[in-house]
């Protein structure tokens, strides 16, 4: 009989949000008479920006022509969008980012979860804990040992160094699900620290463009020194709503290198290239197209207007739940709010409270991790009327 391979056993078999799907279909087929509003799941809910469906529309019509039919993508992305991703996020931010460094993808979720396909498994791992529960599971999965740095009100979210020097450092900036930031001061010293340590920092930018305060960084190399030590993640999932077309892209400077076990020095963006090309086929031509337009000027101004209305959602459950005598964090530089349960109740008593009362989903901060128990992560990616209607559910609850 085949082996299987043993580290999945430690990951549980569910994953966070398959358990919450699992709990709220059960729910809506025993009651399909209840109206269930979900704050949960990190989902768009507005419509795509139209510059983006008019050029995934224009591209598509192209495939349906011999002379503009486009085959398989460039592993690394097609240079048109790689040119508009240099441009916007970095080289017009004062950020150097070569072209060459940039690889597109179908999403930061496969890329956080994947880059670990060309780092030994016998690197020490540092994870913030709560913490998205890729970074963990991925590396349960390959064998690795990790050591989990709370963020928690404590430390004002900002964690500890490993008390184990860490070869490989996950932060994600700003946080989900904590929705809570590291300020360019707070976050030179993990910079200065993979420098020291030789470490290397896997940094998720996947919500940067919804950072509001000019000392919150929108990229890693936005600090010195970042470059010699640091991978960057972007997503256009919650940017531009790209959750069902999948689209990313992740830098890898070309100053990164790591050690064989012959002691041969290799540059880690040549093993990335060399990884996508043998089990990635690149990103589809007509969401690159698409992704190219959000760019474009009108592509600029239609995202951010549905940036602001989600962040309007933000401050909607905010102001709402803090009405309540509830602490919450987050919200201003992310779409998520992370809220201390009431009266000592656990994740997941809490997650069962509202289903079951009041019809409103949220995310049980355990399933972050343990630092996550007491806490419930809310998502502003909603519609405004449901947004306002599960508030006043909430109220309640705690009248």
């Amino acid at each position: 009989m085949i082996k299987l391979n043993e580290h999945y056993t430690e990951i549980g078999n569910s994953y966070l949000f398959a358990e919450i799907s699992r709990r709220v279909n059960e729910y809506r087929n025993n009651h399909p008479e209840k109206k269930v509003i979900s704050l949960g799941i990190g989902d768009i809910t507005q419509p795509i920006a139209p510059a983006v469906v008019d050029a995934i529309t224009k591209a598509t019509a192209e495939m349906g022509k011999a002379k503009t039919l486009r085959g398989y993508a460039p592993y690394e992305g097609y240079d048109f969008l790689v040119q508009a991703i240099l441009k916007h996020d970095f080289t017009d931010r004062g950020v150097a980012i070569e072209a060459d460094e940039i690889f597109v993808s179908d999403g930061a979720k496969s890329d956080t979860g994947n880059i670990g396909d060309i780092l030994g498994v016998d690197n020490r791992i540092a994870i913030t804990d709560p913490a998205y529960p890729v970074y963990v599971d991925t590396n349960k999965m390959a064998g690795r040992k990790i050591e989990l740095l709370p963020c928690t009100p404590a430390n004002g979210f900002v964690p500890a160094f490993p008390e184990t020097t860490a070869d490989v450092i996950y932060l994600c900036y700003p946080n989900n699900p904590t929705g809570t930031v590291l300020t360019k001061a707070q976050l030179k010293p993990w910079v200065d620290y993979a420098l020291t340590n030789q470490s290397l920092i896997l940094y998720d930018a996947a919500y940067e463009a919804y950072v509001s305060e000019a000392d919150v960084p929108h990229s890693i190399f936005e600090i010195e020194g970042a470059r010699e030590v640091a991978i960057e993640f972007r997503s256009f999932s919650k940017t531009a709503g790209f959750t069902g077309l999948r689209a990313g892209y992740t830098v890898v400077p070309k100053s990164l290198t790591a050690k064989t076990s012959k002691g041969e020095i290799l540059s880690l963006n040549a093993m990335w290239r060399r990884r996508q090309s043998t089990k990635f086929n690149g990103t589809a031509y007509v969401i690159q197209r698409g992704a190219e337009a959000v760019y474009s000027p009108e592509g600029q101004r239609q995202t951010k207007e549905t940036i602001a209305y989600y962040m309007q959602n933000a401050k909607i459950i905010k102001s709402g739940l803090e009405s309540l005598g509830l602490q919450c964090y987050g919200g201003v530089n992310a779409p998520y709010i992370w809220c201390q349960t009431p009266d000592n109740m656990t994740s997941w008593d809490f997650f069962d409270l509202l289903l079951n009362k009041v019809q409103v989903v949220g995310t049980p901060g355990s399933g972050f991790g343990a630092a996550g128990e007491g806490f419930f992560r809310f998502t502003a990616f909603g519609h405004k009327e449901d947004t306002q209607e599960a508030v006043e559910r909430i109220k309640e609850v705690k009248s």
